[in-house]
């Protein structure tokens, strides 16, 4: 719930070094409650995605509203790792060091984007932004299986399909600085999905459910239609989808 972006990061650090230290007790007394919105700052303006005005690269300006909209989903990722530490509390000791660490990894990617955007001249809350990520999180709230399927697994590996193609117009803009940091992020990326797969595998086996037919079949109820290609299929065969899961998706992308 804390506003303050450089002390969320602080604390986000602070939590994992006294859960690595063993300072940290998995007995809680409060009741798990629901969090509608997160600690964030006034600014950025949040508004619906289409309100969103599309820029180009090759302007200063258009790259900053590019590397803000980014460091936005880090932000919210930050949250995001820290609610599923919060929210789902009968899991192994694993699963609290696994999402503990996807939080301080977000909170260097937005620290570093930051960074790019006051070199720039602009910083964090100079633009609008949407809060579709955030919204997936509440909707997953009730069930760790259906976040780690929809959260890590479809939101943040579409990253993973995209990242190539926004670095390679960064560096025709001639953007090597802001290129950088997103092979930074590209590369922890795929291990925090990979990651959203440990764990979603590891609830659909709990459960007894055949791991790709409950996929697609919550793509279909909560995205209210079938993943979109093309796939970067070297990252996701390191994020923990299997070959035969990514043939089946663009199957069903090319068939739709």
């Amino acid at each position: 719930m804390c506003c303050d972006p450089d002390q969320k990061i602080e604390c986000v650090r602070a939590l994992q070094t006294d859960w690595l230290d063993g300072q940290m007790s998995r007995t809680a007394s409060d009741t798990v409650r629901e969090i509608p919105l997160p600690g964030r700052p006034e600014k950025p303006e949040l508004v619906a995605p289409v309100e969103l005005t599309q820029r180009g690269l090759g302007s200063e300006e258009g790259r900053a509203a590019f590397i803000h909209a980014i460091a936005h989903i880090e932000f919210n990722a930050i949250n995001l790792a820290l609610d599923a530490v919060y929210r789902f509390r009968d899991l192994p000791d694993d699963f609290y060091t696994d999402w503990l660490k996807v939080g301080v990894e977000e909170a260097l990617h937005f620290s570093l984007l930051r960074e790019r955007l006051r070199e720039i001249g602009h910083d964090y809350g100079d633009f609008v932004a949407h809060n579709g990520l955030w919204e997936m999180t509440v909707k997953t709230a009730h069930d760790p299986m259906i976040r780690m399927a929809l959260v890590p697994r479809v939101l943040e590996a579409r990253g993973l399909d995209v990242t190539p193609g926004m670095m390679q117009r960064l560096l025709a803009a001639g953007d090597q600085a802001t290129v950088d940091i997103l092979e930074i992020i590209l590369r922890d990326e795929i291990g925090h999905v990979a990651i959203g797969s440990r764990w979603y595998h590891y609830l659909c086996d709990q459960r007894g459910l055949d791991r790709q037919q409950t996929f697609k079949k919550l793509v279909l109820e909560y995205m209210k239609k079938p993943l979109r290609g093309p796939f970067h299929t070297e990252a996701r065969l390191q994020a923990g989808f299997t070959s035969q899961e990514l043939e089946r998706l663009s199957e069903v992308e090319n068939h739709e």
